[in-house]
């Protein structure tokens, strides 16, 4: 069977299920089993391989009652992320390169339809008068939805698959990202309640190592989770509470942001705060929580190095408080955050740790740096492929009082 036939046939059996089945009251159960029958009686005695019968069935069902083609895409777990420009150009990122599928939805109204039924899972709304909406799969996946008149070529979604398995530092370490040695001086750093920022580009992994190091806290304490759309798997702690953001609706209220959050989670006795990712102005929110005794916080945020995350930080501050002068916000940076982690997406499309940095102070108006960890290329690295690791600088670690204070001797 052709692909043009698989199609045809796929539009022929959904036309008679949806004319001829009582959908409302079948259950999933009952329908995939009438659209197995429906397929061998319109198939008949041609010749059809297995999994093609099977894939019709699939595609049949998921029209009616899942997501459609995405459903088979979203199974696959070689896929790391899903672009849609509009019903007929649907890109995958699969082992950290680009391609175009060669499927597409019927119509521009199938895509819609799946749309709204995504983001009305998570509660969320979006339409003409709101047509931008971040919301996530039932998996816990991240997703993004742009509709038209915005998006010029279509509805446009873009999916951040979620992985099965909570990504955990062992793994990082197995992907060659950071070194078991590395991994046990940050274990010290978190369990010592180290403010720590972990920035880098998009894609570099942010998000990822984020929830690798949020599992070293310590299993007693009280942990407050602030994202706009909930993807961090914390494991192992009973008392944890996560929080997410809310678009507000078709006549523009209920909005919850990430700073209505931030100000919330102050009042219920956190011990740590984990934010998932701060792009605007709730970092002045952040950075206070972190000045008054939240200490061991971790966020994320989007940069090309680490002196570039700072001068960010001090952009976002001013969103938040545009009458604040700099010397005062560089001030707070500079005793809110104690470690900033550098991650990058580099040219083989490997994710590296690049830099890890301890922030010292604020002197002659600038916030000083103490890098401490650099990742350096070997001679193995080519234009293809890059080899190298973290090495550690010659320069000592200054503040060690948190370490310290937790009965930590030995040196990072």
């Amino acid at each position: 069977m052709t692909s043009e036939q698989q199609q045809q046939l796929i539009i022929d059996v959904k036309k008679y299920v949806t004319e001829n089945l009582p959908l409302n009251s079948i259950s999933d159960e009952e329908l995939q089993e009438k659209i197995e029958e429906i397929v061998a009686q319109k198939i008949g005695a041609a010749y059809c391989p297995i999994d093609q019968r099977v894939s019709v069935v699939e595609q049949v069902y998921s029209s009616i009652r899942g997501f459609g083609l995405l459903d088979s895409i979203i199974k696959d777990d070689t896929i790391t992320e899903v672009m849609i420009n509009g019903p007929k150009n649907i890109f995958i990122e699969q082992n950290g390169r680009l391609f175009k599928l060669d499927k597409q939805f019927e119509s521009q109204r199938r895509l819609e339809d799946v749309i709204q039924r995504i983001v009305g899972l998570a509660g969320r709304e979006v339409n003409q008068a709101n047509p931008i909406c971040d919301t996530r799969l039932p998996d816990g996946s991240r997703v993004n939805v742009v509709l038209p008149p915005i998006a010029l070529c279509g509805p446009t979604l873009t999916i951040r698959k979620f992985s099965k398995t909570p990504m955990t530092i062992e793994r990082l370490i197995q992907y060659g990202s950071i070194t078991k040695e590395i991994a046990a001086k940050l274990e010290l750093l978190v369990k010592a309640k180290y403010n720590i920022f972990i920035s880098g580009g998009t894609g570099s992994g942010k998000t990822t190592f984020l929830n690798a190091l949020s599992n070293y806290i310590p299993k007693d304490e009280r942990v407050i989770t602030i994202e706009d759309s909930a993807e961090l798997q914390i494991t192992g702690i009973d008392n944890l509470v996560s929080l997410e953001t809310r678009n507000a609706n078709a006549s523009g209220a209920g909005q919850i942001t990430i700073r209505d959050l931030i100000k919330s989670s102050l009042r219920m006795r956190p011990e740590r705060i984990v934010v998932g990712e701060v792009r605007g102005g709730e970092a002045l929110d952040m950075l206070q929580a972190m000045n008054t005794g939240h200490d061991g916080s971790l966020s994320t945020g989007h940069a090309n190095s680490t002196e570039d995350m700072l001068s960010r930080l001090e952009t976002m501050v001013l969103q938040g408080a545009a009458g604040l002068p700099l010397e005062a916000i560089r001030q707070q940076i500079a005793s809110a955050v104690d470690i900033i982690i550098h991650l990058s997406r580099l040219r083989d499309k490997s994710r590296k740790t690049m830099e890890i940095t301890e922030v010292v102070g604020y002197e002659n108006g600038k916030i000083i740096l103490n890098p401490l960890y650099v990742f350096e290329e070997d001679e193995n690295s080519t234009l293809d492929k890059v080899s190298g690791a973290l090495h550690r600088t010659k320069n000592e670690m200054i503040n060690t009082f948190k370490l310290r204070l937790a009965g930590v001797r030995e040196q990072i």
